[in-house]
């Protein structure tokens, strides 16, 4: 005969500790998004007529003003450029930088704490204060826009970079060893292959990131069609606005193709 207790007996997804925890855990969450909101300030009032702005500003973009599409498009191809030789340098400068900051690669400790803190300093900076520092050291222009995006990308490519590298399998690099291969050969022969597929991902993917925040540069003069966008947004050009706003919408979309069709191909 079947015991009445585990008749009557019931399954629960969580024992009452950790109801208990979950509960907790709520409450805490809920206190923590209560002290930020009031820790800073919103103007409420305009946040209620947000809507009513939106509309207002989307029908003074309409329609599209095309007339300076020329100089739009040709900004738009430097803005691209921007972007592909950024990721070119940025590449080139994160190969060593992975490498030391790669635990089984690195010659010493002090290189990989100096590699550690070269991605650490790239990582911790946006992108926008970089070109607002390099626009002050090379003035307005093309110029501040690449080494502030290859500034920003090393930190990106070398993390990813080197976590590969540490994650590779040991046993061909410990078989050229036992060969005696030299060190250039067994990073040659035994730890490019493995990383490889890991770099033209990183590559392809930060590339796409690129063209993305190349497009903003413009807004703190560092070149690119952020500028023309500034500038019409200064003069309230909205028309005007609302074609450079389609121009970058069609460049994300066509890099994001592009990307997508490299990954397949290549990796």
């Amino acid at each position: 005969m079947p015991n009445k207790d585990a008749i009557n007996a019931q399954w629960h997804r969580y024992s009452p500790t950790q109801r208990m925890q979950r509960y907790g855990l709520f409450l805490l969450t809920g206190l923590i998004i209560g002290w930020a909101t009031t820790s800073i300030e919103v103007v409420w009032e305009w946040v209620w007529t947000a809507p009513n702005q939106i509309a207002d500003l989307f029908a003074r973009m309409a329609p599209p003003d095309p007339r300076n599409l020329d100089s739009i498009l040709s900004v738009l191809w430097e803005t691209v450029n921007i972007a592909t030789i950024a990721t070119f340098l940025a590449v080139l400068l994160a190969l060593p930088v992975a490498y030391i900051s790669a635990q089984n690669t690195t010659p010493n400790r002090a290189t990989l704490w100096l590699g550690r803190f070269i991605l650490v300093s790239s990582r911790s900076i946006n992108t926008i204060i970089w070109a607002l520092l390099f626009v002050a050291i090379f003035g307005p222009g093309v110029v501040a826009g690449i080494v502030a995006i290859t500034f920003r990308s090393i930190g990106f490519i070398g993390k990813l970079l080197g976590e590969a590298i540490e994650e590779i399998d040991r046993r061909p690099v410990e078989a050229m060893e036992a060969t005696g291969a030299g060190r250039s050969k067994v990073v040659l022969y035994a730890i490019i292959p493995q990383v490889v597929p890991t770099f033209w991902a990183v590559a392809i993917l930060r590339w796409d990131i690129n063209l993305r925040e190349s497009t903003v540069l413009g807004l703190v003069g560092a070149g690119g069609i952020g500028m023309v966008l500034q500038g019409a947004i200064d003069t309230f050009n909205w028309p005007e606005a609302a074609t450079v706003l389609l121009a970058i919408l069609s460049l994300v979309i066509i890099g994001e193709a592009i990307s997508a069709f490299l990954r397949q191909r290549i990796i």
